[in-house]
C-alpha cells in the first residue's frame, strides 16, 4: 500500500488508524508519518472528528481513552467526562415542574465537557512517559483548517440534520452555525465553520487549559447563560480530567480490558465473560443461536448495569463483584437455550458517538471515544465560540435515592466504553462503536468474530449484526436485525420469545463500529465501518 493510501480494510508495516470520518483517519496517519505516536495521532483524529462529524462529538462533549504502550499490565485508562454544574440538582427540575431531564435547550446544558481537558491530558502524559515531540499545536492543524477553510458535508451529518433539524433549529445559536441560511445543507457542500476555527486557533495557541480557563471560559459560560443554562465559569474552572484503573475479564486465551464506573464497561465485560461460559464451540456467526445468547446475557448485564452503575463518588459501585467467576456462573445458569427471559425495564440509552483507534509502528496503542450523546447534543451554541454543548446531563435520573439521581457535582452514567483485547501479555486490539445500549453488544460481536470465528477485522465489522435496546419513542425494549440476517434467523428469534424487527441491510441504528490491531509478527491491520463515512488510514 502507497504511503497515505485510505481504505476501509488494510494492513501495513508501520500502524493503523480507523475513524468514522476519512478526513479524521488521515489526520492520524499524517501524524504518524511525520513520526508521531499514537497518542498524538489519536489528538489529531479527536480534533478533526469534533469539526468534520459534530452531530456525534465535539468541543463541548466527552472523551474516554484506553491508553496502551504495547504492555498490557501497563494500560491506562483516561477518563475525560466533567460532572453537573453546582446549581444543579433534581430538585431544581421538580420545582419547574419536570419530571425528567429535557433532552435539548439552555437547562439541559449541565454537564461540563471533558473532551479537550482530554487531550491536553494524553499529550502530557505523551511528552512525559513516550518522548512525544509533536507540538500541540501542530496536532491541532487538521481540525483548525477544516474548520476555517470547510469540508464536504458527510452523508451522515446531511442525513441526521434531515432527520432533526425542526426540532434544532429553534435552540440558541444553532441554526446560524448548523443550518446557513436556514436550509438543511446537502451531502457534499463544502462547509466551514469559522466561530469553531477561531476557538480552535485560542486553543492551538494557549493549550488545552484554555477551554476552561480565561477568555474563552468566560465567553462560553456567557453565552450557556443566555441560552438558560445554569452553568458557570467556575464550574468550568474546577474541571479536572482523571487517570483511572481499567477493569478487566477473561475471554478466551486473552483478556478483554475496559473502562470502570462512570462508564457501563463492566456491562461489556460481563457480556463476554458470560459468553465464555454459554458454550460457544463451533457454530455459526450469523446463526440464531449466538444472538439468543447474547441477548439473553445482555438483558442480565444491563438489569445489574442500571441498578449499579453510576459515579463511584457519590456511591460504592463493587466492580469486582459483578466480575466474580462464582457470580458469573451463578448467571450463566439463568440462561435457556431456546427462551427468552422476560423483558427486564431498560432505560433509553441512545447516544451518537465516535470511536476511533491507532496503533503506532512501536505497537502502541490507543481505544476512544468522544460524544455529545443525542444527535447534536443540547442543539445548544455557547455564544459565539461555536462550541456545540453535550447533553449527557439527560442521562441523570430525577428520582428521589435512585443511584444515578442527579446532584450537584456528579458525573452522570456514561455508555460510552472503548475496548482493547490482550493475549501472552501483550495488547493486540483496540476496538469499540457508538450506540448507546449497541456499544457492549457491538464490542461482543466484533471480539467473538476476530478471536472465536477466526475473521478478518473488515468481515467483523461488516457483518450483519442485531441490536438489544430502546430507542427514541418505545416503550419497551425490542431486538433489531440487519435485513441481511436469513429469514430463518429471525423466525427461530421470534419462535423463541424474543420481539423482532428488520432493519436496513447496513443501517446506522447498529452503529459505526471499528478495530485496529497488530499481530505477533508485528505487523498492523485495520478497518471501519461500511455504515460510516470512515476509513482505514495507514502511514
Amino acid at each position: 500500500m502507497k504511503p497515505g493510501q485510505i481504505s476501509l480494510s488494510a494492513s501495513s508495516e508501520r500502524g493503523a488508524v480507523s475513524a468514522p470520518h476519512a478526513l479524521a483517519a488521515e489526520a492520524g496517519a499524517a501524524i504518524l508519518r511525520s513520526g508521531g505516536n499514537a497518542i498524538e495521532a489519536g489528538i489529531a483524529v479527536a480534533s478533526t472528528l469534533s469539526v468534520v462529524y459534530p452531530h456525534m462529538n465535539g468541543l463541548g462533549g466527552d472523551g474516554f481513552w484506553l491508553i496502551s504502550d504495547g504492555d498490557a499490565h501497563t494500560v491506562r485508562g483516561l477518563a475525560a467526562a466533567g460532572p453537573s454544574g453546582r446549581r444543579y440538582s433534581a430538585a431544581l427540575f421538580h420545582d419547574r415542574g419536570l419530571r425528567e431531564i429535557p433532552f435539548r435547550g439552555g437547562l439541559s446544558a449541565l454537564t461540563v465537557p471533558g473532551a479537550v481537558g482530554g487531550w491536553g491530558a494524553a499529550f502530557g502524559f505523551s511528552r512525559d512517559r513516550w518522548r512525544g515531540r509533536k507540538s500541540w499545536s501542530d496536532l491541532l492543524e487538521s481540525a483548525y483548517c477544516h474548520a476555517a477553510t470547510g469540508f464536504p458535508l458527510s452523508p451522515n451529518q446531511s442525513h441526521t440534520l434531515t432527520r432533526f433539524g425542526d426540532a434544532l433549529r429553534q435552540q440558541p445559536g444553532f441554526a446560524a452555525h448548523y443550518m446557513p441560511g436556514g436550509e438543511i445543507m446537502p451531502t457534499g457542500r463544502l462547509w466551514s465553520q469559522r466561530a469553531l476555527a477561531q476557538t480552535l486557533g485560542t486553543l492551538a495557541e494557549n493549550g488545552a487549559e484554555a477551554f476552561y480557563h480565561g477568555p474563552l471560559a468566560w465567553q462560553m459560560a456567557k453565552g450557556l447563560k443566555a441560552a438558560g443554562s445554569l452553568l458557570t465559569e467556575a464550574d468550568l474552572q474546577a474541571f479536572e480530567p482523571r487517570w483511572v484503573e481499567p477493569v478487566r475479564t477473561a475471554f478466551g486465551v486473552g483478556e478483554a480490558i475496559n473502562m470502570p464506573p462512570p462508564t457501563q464497561g463492566v456491562a461489556s465485560l460481563m457480556i463476554l465473560a458470560l459468553l465464555n461460559r454459554v458454550g460457544l464451540n463451533g457454530g455459526d456467526h450469523l446463526g440464531s443461536e449466538l444472538i439468543h445468547n447474547t441477548v439473553e446475557i445482555t438483558k442480565l448485564a444491563f438489569k445489574y448495569r442500571d441498578q449499579l452503575i453510576a459515579d463511584p463518588d457519590f456511591c460504592d459501585v463493587d466492580i469486582a463483584s459483578l466480575l466474580n467467576p462464582d457470580f458469573l456462573d451463578d448467571c450463566a445458569r439463568e440462561i435457556h437455550p431456546l427462551i427468552a427471559m422476560p423483558l427486564p425495564p431498560i432505560g433509553p440509552a441512545k447516544g451518537d458517538t465516535v470511536w476511533f483507534g491507532v496503533v503506532d509502528g512501536q505497537g502502541r496503542m490507543v481505544s476512544v471515544i468522544q460524544s455529545l450523546y443525542h444527535e447534536f447534543g443540547t442543539g445548544v451554541v455557547a455564544g459565539n465560540t461555536g462550541v456545540l454543548w453535550n447533553n449527557r446531563g439527560c442521562a441523570f435520573s430525577l428520582e428521589p435515592g435512585h443511584v444515578n439521581v442527579l446532584v450537584p457535582g456528579k458525573r452522570p452514567f456514561h455508555t460510552l466504553n472503548p475496548a482493547l483485547y490482550a493475549e501472552q501479555g501483550r495488547v493486540q486490539l483496540a476496538y469499540g462503536s457508538m450506540g448507546g445500549d449497541g456499544q457492549p453488544q457491538t464490542q461482543a460481536a466484533l471480539l467473538m468474530r476476530v478471536k472465536h470465528y477466526g475473521l478478518s477485522l473488515a468481515e467483523s465489522v461488516a457483518s450483519p449484526r442485531w441490536l438489544y435496546g430502546r430507542t427514541w419513542g418505545e416503550i419497551s425494549a425490542g431486538l433489531r436485525l440487519e435485513q441481511r440476517y436469513s429469514r430463518t434467523v429471525f423466525e427461530d428469534l421470534q419462535r423463541w420469545g424474543h420481539q423482532v424487527s428488520w432493519v436496513p441491510g447496513y443501517s446506522d441504528f447498529m452503529g459505526h463500529a471499528g478495530m485496529v490491531a497488530r499481530d505477533l509478527e508485528g505487523g498492523f491491520a485495520g478497518a471501519a465501518d461500511p455504515r460510516s463515512d470512515g476509513s482505514v488510514a495507514m502511514p
